[in-house]
């Protein structure tokens, strides 16, 4: 249906040519803004029901007190099945962060879902072993879960700028009846949908920008050397890109044909995947400056550890 309105707008209302770059860069704004704004609304409405069936101080406490990493395991593991780019990933972990889910479990899913894709694992088993395969969705959800508990472990929570109040209600005071629970929800799910929206657009409008008009070969020329600093180099250029991994890999496997070292290239991938300026434009709105540094500092030196390890091990 989204893509079906993304076409009438822009090849029927406005009667773009299809290889027009500005028709792509259109396209790609109408489809993944509304698909990434009704994912808010649909996510944060659901997350916010389910909410009132459940006494929150019990389920933060019990999430808390979740040891050896088994929060963040499980986070990390539902990241890894859920097929959403950079930016869906968001609805989901402000749908957490609203269910006061302590913020290093939200984290591991917030990092490993856009890095974790199935169609990335298909085709890389394919091409270079299942061997690799596993050693990719392995080294994504790792990144996760360590990663979550490094920023739990911050205690960072106060860098949250989200606040939680709906129509007056607070921790502990739950609708009970059912249309009032659903009353609730709806207005958590409106709320947060207008103060995410601009952000959303300025993401998004950035990322339609370089898909329709920035060519790839931009960034490939300055990752087709090898050098000890190919794989930073790489996961920095792969950045201001706004893709999900089953969009990149074919292009990520082509330059790897072409000489580029896999583990070069994964980083590339997940620098793209994990860590878009869109992204960090859309979580600007729900967390401080210092938290979304600590955040793109951390997954960076992550990815850049993934990519020198597939160098070594792909040798």
């Amino acid at each position: 249906m989204l893509n079906y309105i993304a076409d009438s707008i822009v090849y029927g209302l406005l009667n773009l040519p299809q290889e027009d770059r500005l028709a792509s860069a259109l396209h790609f704004f109408i489809y993944d803004g509304l698909k990434v704004l009704i994912l808010i609304f649909l996510v944060v409405s659901t997350i916010s029901f389910i909410r009132t069936f459940f006494k929150e101080e019990s389920l933060r406490k019990l999430m808390q007190k979740s040891r050896f990493g088994i929060g963040n395991i499980a986070a990390s593991l539902f990241g890894a099945i859920t097929p959403f780019c950079s930016c869906s990933s968001i609805p989901l972990f402000i749908g957490f962060l609203k269910a006061r889910i302590p913020l290093g479990i939200s984290f591991s899913f917030l990092i490993t879902s856009p890095l974790v894709n199935e169609v990335a694992f298909v085709i890389m088993g394919g091409l270079f072993g299942w061997k690799l395969a596993f050693l990719y969705a392995f080294s994504g959800i790792a990144l996760g879960v360590l990663g979550g508990i490094f920023l739990g472990s911050l205690n960072l929570e106060n860098q949250i700028i989200l606040d939680d109040e709906v129509s007056g209600r607070h921790l502990g005071q739950m609708p009970t009846k059912f249309k009032a629970k659903l009353t609730f929800a709806l207005k958590n799910g409106l709320k947060t949908l207008k103060k995410i929206y601009p952000y959303v657009f300025a993401g998004i409008g950035l990322g339609a920008v370089i898909h329709g008009f920035v060519p790839q070969e931009f960034f490939m020329e300055y990752i087709s050397q090898y050098s000890i600093l190919s794989v930073p180099i790489a996961t920095i250029i792969g950045i201001p890109i706004y893709a999900g991994c089953s969009t990149v890999v074919p292009v990520i496997f082509g330059i790897t044909a072409n000489g580029v070292p896999l583990g070069t290239s994964l980083a590339f991938m997940m620098g793209i995947a994990g860590l878009s300026l869109p992204e960090a434009i859309i979580l600007k709105r729900v967390m401080t400056t210092k938290l979304l540094a600590i955040f793109f500092a951390g997954v960076g030196i992550g990815i850049i550890l993934i990519g020198y390890l597939f160098n070594f091990v792909s040798m």
